[in-house]
């Protein structure tokens, strides 16, 4: 048997008396203005009918206040005795609670107190709340609840609100403004039959009619290079991609981001597109280039980002050429000799890749505060990326970093199909060595490689960390409308 609240017993109650009046989820509403638009008309505007949840409301005698709320605006209706409808002005007077929607229609005024309202004529009951909301509508603090009831954080939190609206407006500003630079959207596949694209570990699915064993995705790129093989000369996917790998405050298993692809660019033409990419979108969301994160404030406005030299800098902490080592073991004894770290720090990590890594995350990374441009890395790191053509050793390869972040990698993409099958069999030793984040040979994409591909470069970048660092937030899980939580259980509002 359903236990209820005291509240949630007197809503059960009055939602039969309504049953009484009307229906209390009507099938539709005529609304002619959004909150938003209606909050801009000038006074003595007629008709206006606008619609949505009330979060706060002031019943008096004659006269009588709420404040309706949708996703992107408050609006102030006002009801008196002798404007409103007789009946409808009862009706909500006995039986409409915070929490519920409604209707109104009237005109446009400006309140004694300087705020746009709507006197309304006439109201409609438009759904009933049978639970109430949190008790301080306008701050719901409690985290687990946030993430686990994102409606109830919405509806309490302007800054939720002002975060995930940015976040629509971020794919639409991405969407046209890689439309008007010529990229074409495309679609890949979620579920492939190879590991590969990225340096991770995948979650894997049964696929029942075929019986075949698949990973899910977790990077589009070798599909979009394909793209580019049939000749799609710039293209981009707005991608879910799923990485079986710890969670933290910038990870989760489950993520979106976006990888661009053109034809005839190196990673300078796209060191060029980003920057003018990321300055652009932070004028559209702030109308700013000038962003606080983490108490810092970041300039995202320079004409150039300062630049790193990720193996030059490697050297000089290192104090020798670790390009020349082949050994994951003499790797550790010479950085554990130079003092910079101890065997207990590299005991989980067994390849070359995997070392280097490590240090660079320890030792450059953390340290960078303003956007800054890491490149010229070691190509043992991304067997996808194009081999310099002074050093082979070297891919050309760049990352953007900020507050010890990585906003996004690109580089000049590899279409040598001989160099690329050697790279993928270089993964397949590091998996021997206990590398489990290493790339298979996806026999697909070498198809494609063989067919003929041109120069290409490509970029891909997290939208929820991106989020983070814009909207100033602590948790990726901040930025993500739903994300995954666990031992998930139904929690009772507050009260």
């Amino acid at each position: 048997m359903n236990e209820f609240s005291e509240q949630e017993r007197v809503r059960r109650e009055k939602l039969v008396d309504i049953e009484q009046y009307t229906n209390p989820y009507p099938e539709r509403f005529e609304v002619t203005n959004t909150l938003e638009e209606t909050r801009i008309l000038p006074d003595g505007t007629e008709n206006i009918s606008i619609a949505g949840r009330i979060v706060f409301m002031r019943k008096m005698g004659k006269l009588s206040f709420v404040r309706l709320r949708d996703i992107q605006a408050d609006m102030q209706v006002q009801l008196k005795s002798d404007v409103t409808k007789e009946e409808d002005y009862e009706f909500f007077k006995k039986l409409v609670d915070v929490g519920d929607f409604i209707g109104a229609t009237g005109t446009v005024i400006t309140s004694q107190t300087g705020e746009k309202t709507l006197l309304a004529s006439t109201i409609k009951f438009l759904g009933k709340a049978l639970k109430p909301l949190p008790e301080k509508y306008h701050g719901l603090t409690d985290t687990e609840l946030k993430y686990r009831q994102r409606y109830i954080d919405l509806i309490s939190n302007d800054e939720s609100r002002i975060v995930f609206l940015g976040r629509s407006k971020l794919y639409s500003f991405l969407h046209r403004f890689l439309a008007e630079n010529g990229f074409l959207q495309v679609e890949t596949p979620i579920m492939q039959s190879a590991v590969c694209g990225a340096a991770a570990r995948p979650f894997y699915t049964h696929h029942n009619a075929l019986d075949i064993d698949l990973n899910l995705r977790i990077a589009p790129e070798t599909y979009l290079k394909q793209c580019v093989a049939g000749g799609f000369t710039k293209v981009y996917e707005l991608a879910k991609c799923f990485r079986n790998e710890g969670m933290d405050s910038e990870h989760l298993q489950e993520f979106t981001q976006v990888e661009w692809y053109a034809a005839y660019w190196n990673f300078e033409d796209n060191i060029k597109f980003y920057q003018r990419f990321i300055k652009e979108l932070l004028t559209e969301l702030l109308g700013t280039t000038t962003i606080t994160y983490k108490d810092v404030e970041l300039d995202f406005g320079k004409e150039n980002f300062d630049r790193i030299n990720y193996v030059e800098k490697m050297r000089e902490i290192l104090g020798f050429d670790f390009l020349d080592v082949e050994d994951p073991k003499e790797l550790k004894d010479k950085i554990v000799e130079k003092g910079l770290f101890s065997y207990a720090e590299l005991e989980d990590y067994y390849s070359i890749s995997q070392i280097i890594d490590f240090v660079y995350k320890r030792t450059i990374r953390e340290g960078i505060v303003q956007p800054t441009i890491i490149y010229n890395y070691p190509a043992f790191l991304i067997p996808l990326a194009r081999r310099n053509d002074n050093d082979k050793r070297i891919i050309d390869v760049f990352q953007v970093v900020a507050c010890g972040t990585e906003l996004c990698k690109a580089y000049s993409e590899l279409v040598n199909p001989i160099e690329q099958r050697r790279a993928f069999e270089d993964q397949l030793k590091a998996k021997e060595q206990g590398d489990e984040e290493t790339m298979e040979i996806d026999e697909g994409f070498m198809g494609a490689m063989e067919q003929g591909m041109p120069p290409i470069s490509g970029l891909g970048f997290g939208i929820d960390r991106l989020l983070m660092i814009i909207y100033n937030q602590p948790s990726i899980r901040d930025v993500v409308l739903f994300p995954t939580m666990k031992d998930i259980k139904p929690i009772k509002n507050e009260e």
